[in-house]
């Protein structure tokens, strides 16, 4: 049974769906419910960068929206956020703002249930709905609770193998790469690949293989076979470079799960369940993560129609959404890769969008940083002090 809510007058009627209150059967909450909701609640005048630091500390991947009352306005996910990013939303608009970004608009009705509701009725709801959270409200539309999918059942391991390009020479971070391989530099005590083989880890990608090119024994002899690190670790020699692409043709692709490509001298904190998800939604064949860059033009723009001058912007900043050195490639895309000659992942896309194939752009606003310059290595130093990288 479901029932639509009566209309508020500040808000769009949440779908209540669940049992009357009079038959109710109620577990009363328990640990598939979280009751302090405060880490998850964000105010309509709070801005997208502040939703995304809320959505990163509950960790679950939603932000639920409400009034100065507790009632439940709406729910912001990972999802929305990223695709109103490459719709051009701006880091400073407002909540507001944001879920009129959103397909149905601010009147979307988020699903919710009764505070109360069995955990049985709860998973049956969000396994029909596909949904990983569900709000809990009282009679007065106030959020008491959140159950959460993550509660009920352990989130299975990404079904992802991971393939990181390990085999660059480093010439722009001389003389640190003269006789340690770029993704071999200390970031914060341990080696930069190890920190991503670590993240994979975590992120439930157990499965990696490293292509490797320069000084491919210390990689090699601080990974060995991976067990130490929790991971399968198999390697891909290169003679020759082959590019951040021409590793996948030799790689064996009997499966159908995608595989994640990453460059090893990348450090980020992306969420590749999130990335995944994503690259599904949009049914992609590749997905590419991508990074907003912004630079301050030094001198005042002027816009011009002929020589009629129509605007002037003084010192504007220009965005652009540049290249993350991470990928998605379902796994039918290797045999497409030529053998035995450098070929670059850019190369594969540029190819791809000629023949009008479905590839997919995906907002990382993790942290992310390409370590390619002696600046940048610099930078990450001093992030990590700031707190900004995990130790």
């Amino acid at each position: 049974m479901s029932e639509i809510r009566p209309d508020r007058s500040d808000a769009a009627p949440s779908k209540t769906v669940g049992p009357a209150p009079d038959r109710w059967t109620a577990d009363g909450p328990g640990e598939v419910y979280v009751t302090d909701t405060a880490p998850f609640c964000v105010t309509p005048n709070m801005t997208v960068k502040q939703v995304i630091a809320r959505i990163d500390r509950g960790a679950e991947g939603v932000a639920l929206v409400v009034d100065d009352e507790g009632r439940l306005l709406a729910t912001v996910t990972d999802g929305d956020i990223r695709r109103a990013l490459m719709a051009g939303a701006g880091m400073e608009e407002t909540v507001e703002e944001l879920l009129h970004r959103k397909p149905d608009g601010p009147q979307a009705a988020p699903i919710t249930a009764p505070f109360g509701t069995s955990a049985v009725q709860l998973l049956r709801l969000m396994g029909g709905h596909v949904i990983r959270h569900v709000p809990l409200l009282d009679d007065g539309d106030r959020l008491t609770g959140l159950a959460l999918l993550s509660r009920f059942v352990r989130q299975p391991d990404l079904p992802l193998r991971a393939v990181i390009m390990a085999g660059g020479l480093g010439t722009r971070l001389r003389p640190l790469t003269e006789s340690t391989p770029k993704p071999m530099l200390p970031v914060g005590g341990r080696p930069l690949l190890q920190r991503t083989v670590e993240q994979l880890g975590q992120a439930g990608i157990h499965s990696i293989s490293i292509a490797t090119h320069y000084r491919a024994d210390k990689i090699k002899q601080h990974f060995g076979d991976g067990s130490s690190f929790g991971a399968v670790v198999r390697y891909s020699h290169e003679s020759e470079p082959l590019g951040t692409a021409g590793a996948l043709r030799r790689l064996e692709t009997d499966g159908d799960q995608p595989l994640l490509v990453i460059n090893g001298d990348v450090l980020t904190t992306v969420n590749y369940r999130a990335m995944l998800d994503y690259h599904l939604e949009h049914g992609a064949e590749l997905t590419m993560g991508v990074r907003r860059y912004a630079m301050e033009v030094p001198y005042g723009v002027v816009e011009c129609d002929g020589p009629k001058v129509r605007e002037l912007r003084e010192k504007p900043e220009v965005g652009f959404f540049v290249n993350a050195g991470i990928y998605l490639v379902e796994p039918g895309l290797c045999r497409e890769i030529p053998e035995n000659r450098r070929y670059d992942m850019t190369d594969l896309i540029d190819r791809m969008v000629a023949q009008g194939r479905n590839v997919i752009s995906f907002p990382i606003h993790e942290y992310w940083l390409d370590i390619g310059r002696i600046d940048d290595y610099e930078r990450v130093q001093q992030d990590l002090g700031a707190g900004k990288v995990r130790p």
